[in-house]
Formats: C-alpha cells, sequence, structure tokens
C-alpha cells in the first residue's frame, strides 16, 4: 500500500465482521488509505489485555484499493500490535476503535477492548480515538454517527493530540444528537455482577452480567449525563494514571 495519503489503522473488540466497524471503514474510507486489523470474532472486555503466552494469527480477509482488512486471533490489542508490527508499511496517522456496539463511558473506559485499541495507539504516541454507540443491536444504525466521526477523524488527522492523550466519544442511541459534550468520566459502579447456574452434568458455572449505576447523576459535566441527555461526549483520556496530587501529600511520608 504505496500512497502519500494519511494512513488510518482501525480495530475494534467486536470482530472484524461487525457491523460497527464495517460502516467505521465506509465513513473513512475516503480520508485516507485504511488498515483494518480486528479480532476474528468478539473480545468485549479485553480492555488492555495482549496475548503473551498465546501464539497469534494473522488472516487477510479483504483487500481493495484503499482498504486492506485482516483478522487475528487474539485480543484488541494483539491487533494493533501486531499490525504496527507486520502489516503497516509505515506508522500509521490516526489510530480508530470501534465503532462498538454499546457504550464505553465511566469505569466501562477501564474495561473496553475499544479502548484498549485506543489505548495501545496512544502509548506508541500515534493520535487514537474511540467511537461508541449506546446501542447493543448487532444491526445497530451507525448513520446518525457519520458527522461527527468524520469531524473528529478529520481533526485528529490535521491536528493531533498531545502525547499521552487519547479521545473516548460515546454517541447516544438518537436518529439526531442535540450538540457534542466534552466533558469528564462520571463516577458508576457494576454491581450484581455474576449469575450462577447449574449444569445437568451437576456442577455450578457462572456468567458475568452485572447492572450499571451511575454514582452522581445530578453531575452535568460526565460523559454519563451527556449521553443520557442526548449529547454526544468526548471525554479526552490520558494513559498517564499518575496521582500526582497524592505525590505531594506523600512529600512528608518517612520510612
Amino acid at each position: 500500500m504505496k500512497s502519500n495519503k494519511p494512513l488510518i489503522l482501525i480495530s475494534n473488540d467486536d470482530g472484524y465482521q461487525a457491523k460497527g466497524i464495517n460502516s467505521l471503514i465506509d465513513m473513512v474510507a475516503d480520508m485516507g488509505d485504511v488498515i483494518v486489523c480486528a479480532p476474528d470474532s468478539a473480545r468485549s472486555g479485553f480492555a488492555c489485555a495482549f496475548s503473551a503466552t498465546t501464539p497469534l494469527r494473522l488472516k487477510q480477509q479483504s483487500k481493495r484499493e484503499g482498504v486492506e482488512i485482516w483478522s487475528c486471533n487474539g485480543t484488541p490489542v494483539d491487533c494493533v500490535k501486531m499490525a504496527l508490527a507486520r502489516i503497516c508499511p509505515r506508522t500509521p496517522d490516526i489510530v480508530i476503535g470501534g465503532i462498538n456496539h454499546g457504550d464505553n463511558a465511566s469505569v466501562n473506559t477501564h474495561y473496553s477492548g475499544t479502548m484498549g485499541v485506543t489505548m495501545e495507539g496512544c502509548m506508541k504516541y500515534i493520535p487514537s480515538v474511540a467511537f461508541s454507540l449506546c446501542d447493543y443491536n448487532e444491526d445497530a444504525d451507525f448513520e446518525p454517527l457519520r458527522a461527527v466521526v468524520r469531524s473528529i477523524t478529520q481533526r485528529l488527522l490535521s491536528e493531533g493530540l498531545p502525547k499521552g492523550v487519547c479521545l473516548n466519544v460515546n454517541f447516544p442511541k438518537a436518529k439526531e444528537f442535540k450538540g457534542v459534550r466534552v466533558c469528564r468520566m462520571a463516577w458508576g459502579t457494576w454491581f450484581n455482577e455474576t449469575v450462577m447456574c447449574h449444569h445437568p452434568r451437576n456442577y455450578d458455572y457462572y456468567w458475568m452480567v452485572g447492572e450499571y449505576r451511575n454514582d452522581e447523576p445530578e453531575a452535568e459535566d460526565t460523559d454519563n449525563w451527556a449521553i443520557n441527555n442526548g449529547y454526544v461526549a468526548i471525554t479526552p483520556t490520558r494513559i498517564d494514571v499518575t496521582s500526582y496530587e497524592m505525590i505531594e501529600q506523600m512529600k512528608d511520608w518517612t520510612f
């Protein structure tokens, strides 16, 4: 893939066949050369995990002018690492995760494989963004997202992002949006996270499920408030998790 166009690397955690990632490809295909490397099946909840003990395989699924689609049997982060090491002819100009089926707001940021894609790109000093839609339906309608996805992608291609910062973008399920809000991550909690079932062969097994609770529902500066009220939420997200306030408070600690 020899070209002077921007190089766009795309991955997700729903698998390369998901409607979300294929809608994203369609939205940005004319903005540069596109390489897709995504899991061969769903890998939701893998966050920043990578395969330290499992052999990985790559398979080219399709190729057309300006777009290559590859699958990998690993995690979303594996897909980015493999693409950068084995597929991309040069460093991509942008890494995009998504479009995810389901939101990745609040603490979901830490569990999300879609955000794992974006964090990995950011850790490689590449401008990176994750797009998610608050709709888990396999046949979700992603078309209302097109204008915002393209606008953010173009801005990042033109202006980049500061070192160590990526973007987490969440869309409400709607035909039209009230606007776009740049906001912080809401404090929230998952509870009732396991369900026990009994197998006919006489042993118990468990499903990870759970219910999400927004622990500050009245706070209007959060991603949860934005998407619950019809706005697109953009949350600038840092790789550096250091608590600089605690560094100051701990300066007088003695051991």
